[in-house]
């Protein structure tokens, strides 16, 4: 017997509105994650890297974890703060620090590029270093063309000339958020997905203002013009708040694999947002490199077993 002779057909408004909600919510993951490159690139031209990073996620990690508490998720325990600690420091310290710091240097589309390739170092640790997910030729393929694709990308290229040291860097910076969200696999997490985001994104933020302080970023205090302002609003809000927030209710309804495509969809906004709205240099080897990256990262998520 089929589901609908017994609850009856779903009202079609009803319908309508979850549809629409999908929507708005997969706009959101593919278009307002997509545009946070561009942002952060406008945003540390003018601000100082380690404080934009830090206001950004320590203020919506606050707004996010209060939220959460106020709606009744307990506090995380011991364990679990220790959980959230290592990853803040990985994910959020580690990785967007670095991310931040090297925009001020490389253009927001070919970062989003080295930064797609998260999904395929966090495979490569899976399967390769920690033997949590069997080894596919397939795989290994698709974790090879990934990095052909990179390193195509960053080879000598006089009509695209990039700096090697922060290529390097965001590269590195994603190698720690790929470890990170290995080891936290296997540690205590809280059962609230947004309360333990909030807090990750609140002491990664913290870290990242103390780190601000330290090296004299502040001194004097940098002048933020209101491009330069509204880019870092653009990052809380749209990025870290909108953004997470569908990104926790698709997961919720859809398979985590569907949702996981914002990862090879992301690039793409990224790189036609740097061409189109800040005319960055878009040629033909930076196409097909990035082609290569974004066919890897689809080929990892459509992998049966793989857990995005």
């Amino acid at each position: 017997m089929e589901l609908s002779t017994v609850i009856g057909p779903l009202p079609q408004a009803r319908h309508r509105r979850f549809e629409v909600r999908v929507l708005l919510a997969f706009v959101a993951i593919y278009f307002l994650w997509g545009g946070t490159f561009l942002a952060i690139r406008i945003a540390v031209l003018q601000i100082p890297p380690f404080f934009t990073a830090g206001l950004r996620f320590f203020t919506a990690g606050a707004v996010l974890y209060v939220f959460m508490r106020l709606y009744g998720q307990p506090s995380p325990s011991a364990a679990q703060w220790r959980s959230i600690a290592v990853t803040a420091l990985c994910m959020f310290v580690a990785t967007y620090g670095a991310l931040f710091w090297a925009e001020q240097y490389v253009p927001s589309g070919i970062t989003s590029v080295i930064e797609a390739t998260l999904p395929i170092t966090t495979i490569a640790f899976e399967v390769f270093i920690f033997r949590q997910q069997p080894f596919r030729w397939r795989m290994l393929a698709a974790v090879a063309l990934g990095f052909c694709g990179v390193a195509w990308l960053l080879i000598k290229n006089d009509q695209q000339p990039l700096a090697g040291l922060p290529c390097v860097v965001i590269l590195a910076g994603g190698t720690a958020w790929s470890l990170g969200a290995v080891l936290t696999r296997s540690m205590a997490r809280p059962k609230s997905l947004p309360l333990a985001a909030g807090a990750q994104m609140m002491l990664g933020g913290a870290v990242l203002l103390a780190l601000s302080q330290a090296t004299g970023e502040l001194r004097p205090f940098p002048h933020i013009s209101l491009h330069a302002g509204l880019a870092l609003l653009y990052l809380i809000v749209g990025g870290s708040l909108l953004g997470f927030t569908a990104y926790v209710w698709l997961l919720a309804r859809m398979p985590a694999t569907r949702v996981a495509s914002h990862a090879y969809v992301n690039p793409l906004v990224a790189v036609a947002l740097g061409y189109f709205a800040a005319g960055e240099v878009l040629t033909i080897r930076m196409i097909l490199a990035s082609t290569l990256v974004v066919a890897s990262v689809f080929l990892i998520l459509k992998s049966p077993g793989v857990r995005a």
